[in-house]
């Protein structure tokens, strides 16, 4: 019987059953994928691990980042809208969510560099910086992302969310706040007609603003090219679903006097705790449907990594080269594992073990914009080089020296003969003057 239910979700899932129904069946086709796969990511438990983990940075760098934030706004006199704002942020918790902001925006204001010190200062910077890369390597590994940002680009990056952040969220909301004094917006909002409208549509502001944060979140940090459409589905997806939250858990604390008997004073501690570690949860839920809407074809596959065979992992080596040695002698655009991903119709999370072989063993080597390079000179890599990287590197077996019996060693010592002989003397600059010949 579990079987037969099995076989009934795959085909109602993954068949074409719901497509015969038009554009209401493509749509629920769709949610109903993007569903399965994000709830069996959930369940493997790396998003929840990763959003824990969110959870903890969190508790260590509130303090440095609104510190931070404040020391920006208020040479421009604007920090007092950011810090009205801020008790939004933890009103599911109800009266205890404006006494931890209290307390928080209370510790802020004594902050003093004088008084921390460098080392404390250091601290603080530290603090503050490690939230945004903690952000950054999560969303990289949801979108298959091996090689993060190098350190200058990720200090120039990451120093420009942290002082423009505030900044533009500040001028966003002092924008809705001067429309929302016009005249014209004042009529409307009494008018009997168009007043409740207006009415409910103000009240989604908060929530607009977020679904905006989520989707300049999912479109920049990860260290790849996402397409502002999929980041704007994953900032809608994720907006609704914090919208949805809030009011969820705010009516579970309504009903929780029980939880708050048996906890006593640490049941707002861990409230809060859980609260921030849903919020977590929903950024990285909302950026895996960006994800899955960029690259529908990991929809079903999900993080297993494509199994390669032996052949198979050596065209690869060889392709990876050739074409990182023909953009090297006639450049473009450069080449990176996601332009030979979509080259090769592989994904690049196949691809990035064997590059980084390649890397290991000085073959191949990447400049600060990511761009793959030749190791060396070209006339000096050979073939026997790259396929040694894939036959002859990588084992993990427990014993360095197995014991073969001899007519098995023979026959392995004749093929890696064979396979030597194939590409005897060749190097990879020959193989690049024989292409340009024939072309």
């Amino acid at each position: 019987m579990m079987q037969r239910l099995n076989n009934w979700m795959n085909a109602l899932i993954w068949g074409d059953v719901l497509q015969k129904y038009g554009l209401v069946g493509r749509v629920i086709m769709s949610i109903l994928r993007n569903a399965y796969a994000v709830l069996r990511d959930i369940l493997s438990g790396q998003l929840t691990l990763r959003a824990m983990s969110l959870v903890y940075t969190t508790l260590l760098s509130v303090v440095p980042l609104i510190a931070f934030s404040f020391s920006v706004l208020k040479g421009l006199g604007v920090s007092k809208q950011l810090e009205d704002k801020l008790y939004t942020i933890l009103e599911p918790l109800g009266p205890k969510g404006v006494e931890i902001t209290d307390q928080v925006m209370h510790i802020v204001h004594n902050v003093n560099g004088s008084v921390l010190g460098s080392i404390g200062l250091a601290f603080f910077i530290y603090t503050a910086i490690s939230m945004v890369q903690k952000i950054e390597a999560a969303f990289d590994y949801v979108w298959y992302v091996t090689k993060s940002r190098n350190f200058a680009k990720r200090l120039t990056e990451y120093m420009l969310v942290l002082l423009t952040g505030p900044l533009v969220i500040t001028i966003a909301l002092g924008a809705i706040a001067s429309i929302g004094n016009e005249s014209i917006v004042q009529w409307i909002a009494q008018n009997s007609i168009f007043g409740p409208i207006f009415s409910a549509t103000s009240k989604l502001t908060p929530y607009l603003l977020i679904t905006g944060m989520f989707t300049f979140l999912y479109w920049y940090m990860p260290n790849t090219k996402v397409k502002l459409r999929s980041a704007l589905v994953g900032g809608l997806a994720g907006g609704f679903m914090w919208a949805s939250l809030g009011m969820i858990f705010a009516a579970f604390l309504t009903n929780s006097a029980r939880t708050q008997a048996v906890y006593a004073s640490f049941a707002i501690a861990i409230t809060t705790l859980f609260w921030l570690y849903l919020n977590w949860l929903i950024l990285l839920i909302g950026a895996q449907i960006a994800f899955y809407f960029q690259n529908p074809a990991y929809l079903r596959i999900g993080r297993r990594e494509p199994r390669l065979s032996n052949a198979m992992r050596e065209r690869v080596a060889l392709n990876i080269m050739y074409r990182v040695g023909r953009e090297f002698r006639n450049p473009v655009l450069g080449v990176n594992l996601r332009s030979l991903s979509r080259a090769m119709r592989i994904p690049s999370i196949t691809l990035a073990p064997i590059a980084a072989g390649l890397e290991a063993a000085g073959i191949l080597t990447s400049n600060e914009n990511e761009d793959l390079l030749p190791g060396r000179e070209m006339s000096r890599i050979t073939l026997k080089d790259i396929l040694a990287v894939v036959r002859s590197t990588g084992e993990t077996g427990s014993h360095r020296d197995p014991r073969w019996d001899s007519v098995i060693d023979s026959l392995g010592t004749s093929l890696d003969d064979a396979i030597a002989n194939a590409v005897s003397g060749k190097t990879l600059s020959d193989i690049l003057n024989a292409s340009e010949n024939e072309s």
